[in-house]
């Protein structure tokens, strides 16, 4: 594929994630950078965790976009009595054709979004339902293994401030979300304009934009957009800079991280760079690119240990401190590699 096509092709992936955007704004109000990074891993294949407190529009926002962009969805409330062929599907004795034969009877997994709510209230062996899916994109049930729709993503959403009856995330399932997207507080205005729209009688109608065909094709122009030798180096600088035992972490890492972020990081990193150069019509990555998504995609990578809550530091500031420290390598040296 030519330069010029695929630049003709960016700026219509452009423009249809304004079209998106201009949609959820019928329904969602503010939560720009939420959007972005939702938008983002939807169009790099990756799944997402959603943490806010109650009452942020988490579950209108996620279903919303399943509704613009043409997808089946499917909602999975998660509660301690949930059992994981409630989630992948079981195998049943079905009579109906007048022979006794079992029959799988596909779960809610079967989808293209699929929305995990407040997946911290079930417990570990139901949780871990999700691995497979979410790394292989395949379900095994017995026997049998069960390929899912494409696209496929998983979209969490947990809150944070309940700890009673709730079962964290483990590190392994963790580490397969690509994005942590913490979900705030509005403004004062958002918050005015949400109080307008609520208190209206008719429902905002949404236009559908993009087909599941759509999606995979604008999946893989984002994997066609280059990355500069600069950039992967850049990538692997910070990655390594977020582990403690490494020479080239600063001191502050070493002092307040218990383990930092594994290669997995790096690959997101970079993916997520990509969606964010394509979603603005740019052909190339550049390293603001990165320092974009570097804080959902190291956010739960990161691990803090008592010294840092002593000094009433999170991941967050780390990660931010890292951004200042960790410079990106000279572009001159690259010029010249290529003389």
């Amino acid at each position: 594929m030519s330069n010029d096509k695929i630049s003709e092709y960016l700026a219509q992936f452009s423009q249809a994630r304004n079209q998106i955007i201009e949609q959820l704004r019928r329904t969602i109000v503010g939560q720009s950078d939420v959007i972005e990074q939702i938008l983002a891993a939807v169009f790099t294949r990756g799944h997402c965790l959603l943490v806010g407190v109650p009452g942020l529009a988490k579950t209108l926002m996620v279903s919303s976009i399943a509704q613009i962009l043409d997808v089946q969805f499917k909602r999975i409330q998660f509660t301690p009595d949930l059992m994981p062929s409630d989630i992948t599907g079981t195998t049943i004795l079905d009579e109906s054709s007048g022979k006794r034969e079992f029959r799988f009877v596909k779960g809610p997994i079967f989808a293209n979004i699929v929305l995990a709510d407040e997946i911290n209230r079930t417990p570990p062996k139901t949780q871990s339902s999700l691995l497979q899916a979410m790394q292989e994109r395949q379900v095994t049930v017995g026997q049998e293994t069960y390929n899912l729709p494409e696209p496929f993503f998983v979209i969490a959403t947990q809150n944070p401030i309940e700890q009673e009856g709730t079962y964290p995330l483990p590190e392994a399932q963790l580490d397969r979300f690509m994005f942590n997207i913490k979900v705030d507080y509005p403004t004062y205005d958002e918050e005015r304009k949400i109080i307008d729209l609520a208190t209206k009688d008719e429902a905002a109608e949404i236009t559908k934009v993009l087909s599941s065909r759509a999606i995979v094709n604008m999946q893989k122009l984002v994997r066609s957009v280059p990355v500069g030798d600069f950039v992967k180096d850049y990538v692997t600088k910070l990655v390594r800079a977020t582990r403690p035992k490494d020479p080239s972490a600063p001191e502050f890492v070493k002092r307040m991280v218990d383990w930092g972020a594994g290669p997995r990081a790096g690959i997101f990193l970079v993916q997520g760079a990509r969606a964010m150069a394509a979603m603005d019509g740019r052909f190339s990555v550049a390293i603001d690119d990165v320092k974009k998504v570097a804080i959902p995609v190291l956010r739960h990578r990161v691990s803090t240990n008592f010294q840092a809550q002593a000094e009433g530091k999170t991941s967050e500031d780390v990660i931010e401190k890292l951004l200042e420290v960790v410079q990106p390598p000279e572009i001159g040296k690259y010029d010249k590699k290529r003389k």
